[in-house]
């Protein structure tokens, strides 16, 4: 089985979603059908974009979830649908210990994933970390634990 993890940006700008999926699932068509299994902290943007085209190439993913309150804190008002379907999809679902969202308990989540994946995606502009467990805290995380790291950043694309 293909354990692919995903990091990357949160606020996409508008037709950026777009160009990410396409090259989301032209990236994971080397690895698609049954043995492939994604792993995503299911955040609004790059997470729930890969968790779909995971299922689009006909993998499953699994879901680590940072806090306990995670749904009620940090998943807004017009994202709660589309994090409820997906988080109902995914194979295995996961919460790191801590009973609040914040900056600690991303970036344990994001840790925890890389724990599990055996190569990583990251939907990141290259630009540094703004706050503690960013993308590119990701990616260095990853450099360091020797895992493969795919950036996936498609012409065109930008950040809100």
């Amino acid at each position: 089985m293909t354990r692919i993890g995903v990091t990357g940006h949160v606020m996409l700008a508008d037709g950026t979603a777009e160009l990410v999926y396409a090259r989301l699932t032209e990236e994971l068509r080397p690895y698609a059908g049954p043995e492939l299994h994604g792993i995503t902290c299911l955040a609004d943007g790059a997470d729930q974009l890969f968790a779909r085209a995971v299922l689009a190439c006909g993998g499953s993913y699994e879901a680590v979830i940072p806090s306990l309150d995670y749904r009620q804190r940090a998943v807004r008002e017009h994202n709660l649908r589309d994090f409820d379907e997906l988080l109902r999809g995914a194979t295995s679902v996961s919460y790191m210990p801590f009973p609040c969202s914040g900056r600690e308990a991303y970036l344990a989540a994001s840790l925890e994933m890389l724990r599990r994946c055996e190569r990583l995606f990251a939907i990141w502009d290259g630009h540094p970390s703004a706050d503690v467990g960013d993308t590119a805290d990701v990616v260095r995380a990853a450099h360091e634990r020797q895992l493969p790291v795919t950036v996936l950043w498609p012409s065109g694309a930008r950040r809100q």
